[in-house]
Protein backbone atom coordinates (compact mmCIF):
# COMPACT_ATOMS: atom_id res chain seq x y z
CA UNK A 1 0.00 0.00 0.00
CA UNK A 2 2.88 2.34 0.71
CA UNK A 3 4.79 1.51 -2.45
CA UNK A 4 3.79 4.93 -3.84
CA UNK A 5 6.43 6.43 -1.52
CA UNK A 6 9.07 5.10 -3.92
CA UNK A 7 7.67 6.99 -6.91
CA UNK A 8 9.64 9.99 -8.27
CA UNK A 9 6.83 12.33 -7.21
CA UNK A 10 7.05 11.25 -3.59
CA UNK A 11 10.84 11.25 -3.64
CA UNK A 12 10.59 14.96 -4.47
CA UNK A 13 8.00 15.59 -1.75
CA UNK A 14 10.04 13.76 0.88
CA UNK A 15 13.23 15.57 -0.09
CA UNK A 16 11.50 18.93 0.16
CA UNK A 17 10.16 18.07 3.64
CA UNK A 18 13.55 16.83 4.86
CA UNK A 19 15.16 20.11 3.77
CA UNK A 20 12.36 22.50 4.74
CA UNK A 21 11.92 21.42 8.36
CA UNK A 22 15.59 21.86 9.46
CA UNK A 23 15.74 25.16 7.58
CA UNK A 24 12.64 26.51 9.35
CA UNK A 25 13.92 25.35 12.73
CA UNK A 26 17.32 26.94 12.07
CA UNK A 27 15.83 30.27 11.03
CA UNK A 28 13.46 30.27 14.01
CA UNK A 29 16.34 29.55 16.40
CA UNK A 30 18.43 32.30 14.79
CA UNK A 31 15.65 34.87 15.20
CA UNK A 32 15.18 33.78 18.82
CA UNK A 33 18.91 34.24 19.40
CA UNK A 34 18.70 37.77 17.97
CA UNK A 35 15.89 38.58 20.39
CA UNK A 36 17.83 37.19 23.34
CA UNK A 37 20.89 39.24 22.32
CA UNK A 38 18.79 42.41 22.31
CA UNK A 39 17.42 41.56 25.75
CA UNK A 40 20.95 41.08 27.06
CA UNK A 41 22.08 44.35 25.46
CA UNK A 42 19.13 46.10 27.06
CA UNK A 43 20.04 44.74 30.49
CA UNK A 44 23.71 45.64 30.00
CA UNK A 45 22.76 49.17 28.90
CA UNK A 46 20.69 49.61 32.05
CA UNK A 47 23.57 48.43 34.24
CA UNK A 48 25.96 50.68 32.33
CA UNK A 49 23.68 53.69 32.79
CA UNK A 50 23.54 53.05 36.55
CA UNK A 51 27.33 52.74 36.72
CA UNK A 52 27.84 55.89 34.62
CA UNK A 53 26.15 58.00 37.29
CA UNK A 54 28.77 57.04 39.87
CA UNK A 55 31.88 56.55 37.70
CA UNK A 56 34.26 59.51 37.62
CA UNK A 57 34.20 61.66 34.48
CA UNK A 58 36.92 60.99 31.93
CA UNK A 59 38.44 63.29 29.29
CA UNK A 60 36.48 63.39 26.07
CA UNK A 61 39.35 62.05 23.96
CA UNK A 62 39.52 58.84 26.00
CA UNK A 63 35.90 57.95 25.24
CA UNK A 64 35.89 58.51 21.48
CA UNK A 65 34.69 57.10 19.18
CA UNK A 66 31.31 56.53 20.81
CA UNK A 67 30.14 52.91 20.91
CA UNK A 68 27.96 50.74 23.11
CA UNK A 69 30.62 50.58 25.82
CA UNK A 70 31.20 54.36 26.05
CA UNK A 71 27.71 55.70 25.33
CA UNK A 72 26.32 57.28 28.49
CA UNK A 73 29.72 57.62 30.17
CA UNK A 74 30.49 60.92 31.87
CA UNK A 75 32.86 62.99 29.72
CA UNK A 76 34.61 66.22 30.59
CA UNK A 77 35.74 68.89 28.13
CA UNK A 78 37.11 72.43 28.36
CA UNK A 79 36.59 75.29 25.95
CA UNK A 80 34.51 78.36 25.14
CA UNK A 81 30.88 78.39 24.16
CA UNK A 82 30.28 79.62 20.64
CA UNK A 83 27.15 79.43 18.52
CA UNK A 84 23.85 78.42 20.07
CA UNK A 85 21.15 76.44 18.23
CA UNK A 86 17.73 75.11 19.09
CA UNK A 87 16.52 71.54 18.45
CA UNK A 88 12.72 71.69 18.09
CA UNK A 89 10.09 68.98 18.61
CA UNK A 90 11.74 67.20 21.50
CA UNK A 91 9.43 65.74 24.15
CA UNK A 92 10.44 65.24 27.76
CA UNK A 93 8.26 63.70 30.49
CA UNK A 94 5.27 63.77 28.16
CA UNK A 95 5.61 67.48 27.38
CA UNK A 96 6.45 69.14 24.07
CA UNK A 97 9.51 71.35 23.91
CA UNK A 98 13.00 71.84 22.50
CA UNK A 99 16.67 71.39 23.34
CA UNK A 100 19.09 74.25 23.85
CA UNK A 101 22.24 73.20 22.01
CA UNK A 102 25.48 75.17 22.29
CA UNK A 103 28.74 74.41 20.50
CA UNK A 104 31.80 74.32 22.75
CA UNK A 105 35.01 75.29 20.94
CA UNK A 106 37.79 73.17 22.44
CA UNK A 107 41.49 73.90 22.45
CA UNK A 108 41.95 71.73 19.38
CA UNK A 109 39.64 73.95 17.36
CA UNK A 110 36.88 71.40 16.96
CA UNK A 111 33.47 72.00 18.49
CA UNK A 112 31.61 69.71 20.84
CA UNK A 113 27.80 69.95 20.73
CA UNK A 114 26.51 70.41 24.27
CA UNK A 115 22.83 70.06 25.14
CA UNK A 116 22.57 72.48 28.05
CA UNK A 117 18.92 71.70 28.79
CA UNK A 118 15.29 71.48 27.69
CA UNK A 119 12.57 74.11 27.62
CA UNK A 120 8.83 73.61 27.08
CA UNK A 121 6.82 75.02 24.17
CA UNK A 122 7.81 75.96 20.64
CA UNK A 123 11.44 76.73 19.88
CA UNK A 124 12.11 80.39 20.72
CA UNK A 125 15.63 81.81 20.73
CA UNK A 126 14.51 84.70 22.94
CA UNK A 127 13.59 82.30 25.75
CA UNK A 128 16.80 80.26 25.59
CA UNK A 129 19.32 81.49 28.20
CA UNK A 130 22.64 82.70 26.87
CA UNK A 131 25.66 80.47 27.51
CA UNK A 132 28.31 81.43 30.07
CA UNK A 133 31.13 83.61 28.77
CA UNK A 134 34.80 82.77 29.00
CA UNK A 135 36.47 79.40 29.38
CA UNK A 136 34.30 76.72 30.93
CA UNK A 137 34.67 73.06 31.85
CA UNK A 138 31.60 70.97 31.18
CA UNK A 139 30.70 67.45 32.30
CA UNK A 140 27.93 65.40 30.79
CA UNK A 141 26.80 62.04 29.45
CA UNK A 142 28.39 61.16 26.13
CA UNK A 143 26.03 60.40 23.23
CA UNK A 144 26.50 59.26 19.64
CA UNK A 145 25.46 61.48 16.74
CA UNK A 146 21.80 61.17 15.88
CA UNK A 147 20.53 59.84 12.57
CA UNK A 148 17.72 61.88 11.01
CA UNK A 149 14.56 59.83 10.74
CA UNK A 150 15.69 57.22 13.31
CA UNK A 151 14.58 56.79 16.94
CA UNK A 152 12.09 59.62 16.72
CA UNK A 153 14.59 62.15 15.37
CA UNK A 154 12.92 64.46 12.89
CA UNK A 155 14.19 64.44 9.31
CA UNK A 156 12.31 67.61 8.37
CA UNK A 157 14.17 70.27 6.46
CA UNK A 158 13.57 73.93 5.91
CA UNK A 159 13.86 74.89 9.58
CA UNK A 160 14.28 78.53 10.54
CA UNK A 161 17.77 79.93 11.00
CA UNK A 162 19.30 78.93 14.30
CA UNK A 163 17.59 75.52 14.44
CA UNK A 164 18.62 71.98 13.60
CA UNK A 165 16.52 68.83 13.47
CA UNK A 166 19.25 66.37 14.48
CA UNK A 167 22.29 66.57 16.73
CA UNK A 168 24.85 65.15 14.34
CA UNK A 169 28.16 66.27 12.94
CA UNK A 170 26.83 65.78 9.40
CA UNK A 171 24.06 68.31 10.05
CA UNK A 172 26.02 70.80 12.13
CA UNK A 173 29.01 71.00 9.84
CA UNK A 174 26.77 72.79 7.33
CA UNK A 175 25.80 75.40 9.92
CA UNK A 176 29.19 76.35 11.39
CA UNK A 177 32.56 77.13 9.72
CA UNK A 178 34.60 74.64 11.81
CA UNK A 179 34.83 70.91 12.44
CA UNK A 180 32.41 69.25 14.84
CA UNK A 181 32.97 66.16 16.96
CA UNK A 182 31.01 63.09 15.88
CA UNK A 183 29.45 62.99 19.35
CA UNK A 184 27.66 65.23 21.84
CA UNK A 185 27.05 65.46 25.55
CA UNK A 186 24.03 66.30 27.67
CA UNK A 187 24.68 68.16 30.92
CA UNK A 188 23.44 66.51 34.09
CA UNK A 189 22.91 69.93 35.69
CA UNK A 190 21.06 72.26 33.33
CA UNK A 191 20.45 75.39 35.40
CA UNK A 192 19.06 78.72 34.14
CA UNK A 193 15.49 77.43 34.42
CA UNK A 194 16.10 74.57 31.98
CA UNK A 195 15.55 70.89 32.62
CA UNK A 196 18.37 68.39 32.19
CA UNK A 197 18.01 65.98 29.27
CA UNK A 198 18.61 62.36 30.35
CA UNK A 199 21.04 60.26 28.37
CA UNK A 200 19.51 57.85 25.88
CA UNK A 201 20.51 54.21 25.54
CA UNK A 202 22.91 53.36 22.74
CA UNK A 203 21.32 52.44 19.44
CA UNK A 204 20.50 48.74 19.18
CA UNK A 205 20.49 48.12 22.96
CA UNK A 206 16.83 48.75 23.73
CA UNK A 207 13.75 46.56 23.48
CA UNK A 208 12.50 48.44 20.44
CA UNK A 209 10.24 47.35 17.60
CA UNK A 210 13.05 45.39 15.95
CA UNK A 211 13.44 43.21 19.04
CA UNK A 212 9.78 42.22 19.02
CA UNK A 213 9.95 41.69 15.25
CA UNK A 214 12.65 39.10 15.90
CA UNK A 215 10.34 37.41 18.40
CA UNK A 216 7.47 37.45 15.91
CA UNK A 217 9.66 35.99 13.16
CA UNK A 218 10.67 33.22 15.56
CA UNK A 219 7.06 32.14 15.92
CA UNK A 220 6.46 32.37 12.16
CA UNK A 221 9.35 30.06 11.29
CA UNK A 222 8.26 27.41 13.80
CA UNK A 223 4.69 27.64 12.48
CA UNK A 224 6.04 27.10 8.96
CA UNK A 225 7.85 23.96 10.14
CA UNK A 226 4.65 22.60 11.69
CA UNK A 227 2.69 23.45 8.55
CA UNK A 228 5.14 21.46 6.39
CA UNK A 229 4.71 18.41 8.64
CA UNK A 230 0.92 18.81 8.60
CA UNK A 231 0.76 19.01 4.80
CA UNK A 232 3.04 15.96 4.42
CA UNK A 233 0.75 13.82 6.62
CA UNK A 234 -2.30 15.12 4.82
CA UNK A 235 -0.87 14.19 1.40
CA UNK A 236 0.21 10.79 2.75
CA UNK A 237 -3.26 10.06 4.13
CA UNK A 238 -4.89 11.06 0.86
CA UNK A 239 -2.55 8.83 -1.14
CA UNK A 240 -3.21 5.88 1.20
CA UNK A 241 -6.95 6.33 0.76
CA UNK A 242 -6.56 6.31 -3.03
CA UNK A 243 -4.46 3.14 -2.85
CA UNK A 244 -7.00 1.41 -0.57
CA UNK A 245 -9.86 2.37 -2.89
CA UNK A 246 -7.94 0.98 -5.85
CA UNK A 247 -7.43 -2.37 -4.05
CA UNK A 248 -11.14 -2.56 -3.30
CA UNK A 249 -12.00 -1.83 -6.92
CA UNK A 250 -13.68 1.46 -6.12
CA UNK A 251 -13.52 3.71 -9.15
CA UNK A 252 -11.80 7.04 -8.76
CA UNK A 253 -13.57 8.76 -11.68
CA UNK A 254 -16.99 8.59 -13.33
CA UNK A 255 -15.93 6.85 -16.56
CA UNK A 256 -14.88 3.51 -15.11
CA UNK A 257 -18.32 2.21 -14.07
CA UNK A 258 -20.03 2.75 -17.42
CA UNK A 259 -19.15 1.70 -20.91
CA UNK A 260 -17.70 3.97 -23.48
CA UNK A 261 -21.12 4.20 -25.22
CA UNK A 262 -22.95 5.02 -22.02
CA UNK A 263 -24.43 1.51 -21.51
CA UNK A 264 -24.46 -0.15 -18.12
CA UNK A 265 -21.95 -2.92 -17.38
CA UNK A 266 -24.65 -5.66 -17.49
CA UNK A 267 -25.61 -4.76 -21.08
CA UNK A 268 -28.77 -2.83 -20.25
CA UNK A 269 -29.41 0.35 -22.12
CA UNK A 270 -28.65 3.57 -20.43
CA UNK A 271 -32.39 4.35 -20.35
CA UNK A 272 -33.06 1.36 -18.11
CA UNK A 273 -35.20 -0.67 -20.68
CA UNK A 274 -34.60 -4.44 -20.55
CA UNK A 275 -32.56 -5.82 -23.45
CA UNK A 276 -34.26 -8.27 -25.86
CA UNK A 277 -32.98 -11.85 -25.78
CA UNK A 278 -33.54 -14.98 -27.83
CA UNK A 279 -33.46 -15.78 -31.56
CA UNK A 280 -37.10 -15.00 -32.06
CA UNK A 281 -36.90 -11.56 -30.83
CA UNK A 282 -37.77 -8.97 -33.41
CA UNK A 283 -39.06 -11.52 -36.16
CA UNK A 284 -42.44 -9.96 -36.40
CA UNK A 285 -44.51 -13.18 -35.52
CA UNK A 286 -47.57 -12.14 -33.64
CA UNK A 287 -49.54 -13.98 -30.98
CA UNK A 288 -51.92 -16.78 -32.08
CA UNK A 289 -49.97 -17.90 -35.07
CA UNK A 290 -49.27 -21.59 -35.31
CA UNK A 291 -48.45 -24.46 -37.61
CA UNK A 292 -51.93 -25.69 -38.02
Amino acid sequence: MYRFLLTPRWWGINLFVLLAIPFCVFMGSWQLGRFEDRVQDHQAAGEQADAARTDPARPLGELLPVDKSTSGKQAVATGRYDRQLLVPDRDLDGRHGYYVLTLLRTDGGRALPVVRGWLPGDADAAKAPAPPAGEVTVTGALQASESPGANGVSAAGGLPAGQTAAISSASLVNLVPYDVYNAWITLSDAGDGMKAVPAAAAEGTGLDLKAFQNLGYTGEWFVFAGFVVFMWFRLLRREVEFARDAELGIAQDGGEESGEDGSEPDGRAASGAPAATGSGAGTGAGPGTGTG
